[in-house]
């Protein structure tokens, strides 16, 4: 059972966690939810589109300029505490690696807290338990913040992932943290080079087999457009496929761009493996 904000979800329920980047430089949107009306749109858009979750981001993931504590701290903390007004039920989340900031969020609203970059400040982890929120607890090859990696090298991948983010899981348990708001994952691109986050999507079904829920953050990522070779605009068809064979795997979170073409997948998905009856059933019955 994973338990977040008002919500329940059993372990064949995918869930939808809905990209809102309050950043004016996001490699994929440039800045388009970096104003409050248009990521408000968006947060309407993707709750109607099936998303669960909303991850409320104030810092872009790649190099660029440096955004301190308290200027992110001002792109998400109001916006947290609107979402939250307008829409009750949805699961707030805030990607963020600043226990400062996941303070200041989790008192405006934030039901999970992002963790991408591999607790890399430990006092995250101890917000989320003094808070009672989720953790999301990302293998990220201990990388710094905002950096890519250059020549990293694993014995093997899927070996470091699993050392790396089940002693996250059990250290936020250990904190206080419940255990059913604790999700582990691979983090794909983060320390990573391409093949790495192949093996990783490959090997899935061992991050599954912990007994921590499982999710993935694959949208339009450099890895999918390295193996298809293209460009940003056009990884949507590697993303879902990625998306499918990860589902098939037993990921359970999808951190995602495109929340209905997501939602398709992972009901397909879930209707072959037999977790989720047909929508409409009349072919061979009339």
């Amino acid at each position: 059972m994973l338990r977040l904000g008002k919500r329940e979800f059993g372990p064949h329920e995918p869930v939808i966690m809905a990209i809102v980047n309050r950043t004016p430089d996001s490699f994929y949107d440039q800045g388009a939810t970096f104003r409050d009306e248009p990521a408000l749109a968006r947060v309407e858009r993707a709750v109607a589109e099936g998303a669960a979750i909303i991850d409320i981001g104030g810092v872009k993931a790649g190099p660029g300029e440096e955004v301190t504590a308290e200027e992110e701290a001002r792109r998400t903390v109001g916006f947290v505490a609107e979402v939250r007004r307008r829409f009750p039920d949805v699961i707030i989340s805030v990607d963020t690696w600043r226990a400062e900031v996941g303070e200041a969020v989790c008192e405006a609203g934030a039901d999970l807290l992002n963790d991408a970059w591999g607790g890399v400040d430990p006092g995250l982890a101890e917000v989320a338990a003094r808070h009672g929120v989720g953790l999301v607890c990302t293998h990220a090859g201990g990388a710094e913040p905002r950096t890519r990696p250059h020549r990293i090298e694993y014995d093997d991948v899927m070996a470091d992932i699993l050392e790396v983010t089940v002693g996250l899981a059990e250290r936020a348990l250990a904190l206080g943290v419940p255990r059913e708001s604790i999700m582990i994952d691979p983090g794909h691109d983060f320390g990573k080079n391409t093949r790495h986050s192949l093996e990783a999507t490959r090997r899935l079904d061992e991050m599954v087999a912990t007994g921590w829920p499982v999710l993935v953050s694959l949208s339009n990522k450099d890895f999918v457009g390295e193996t298809l070779d293209r460009p940003v605009k056009e990884r949507v068809v590697g993303t879902l496929a990625t998306t499918a064979v990860s589902a098939w795997l037993g990921a359970q979170v999808y951190r995602v761009h495109e929340v209905a073409e997501t939602r398709q997948v992972l009901d397909m998905v879930a209707a072959i493996a037999g977790h989720r009856p047909p929508a409409v059933a009349r072919r061979g019955l009339a």
